[in-house]
């Protein structure tokens, strides 16, 4: 069962390239398609990143 549904199909481009963002931002080699030659690590350096750069987003336009 994959867990990797996105709850607005088309977000899914955008989310995509923001991924492709914080892999860059971070210095992980990311690719299009499979990249289970990854680490975990490096993984969770991109999730933690893009997490990161939706919170400070959100807080800088909060009222």
């Amino acid at each position: 069962m994959s867990r990797n549904r996105v709850l607005v199909p088309e977000a899914r481009e955008g989310l995509n390239k923001f991924k492709m963002e914080a892999a860059n931002a971070v210095g992980v080699p990311l690719k299009e398609g499979y990249n289970g030659d990854l680490t975990a690590k490096q993984c969770g350096s991109v999730g933690g990143e893009m997490v990161k750069k939706m919170i400070n987003y959100y807080e800088q336009n909060m009222l």
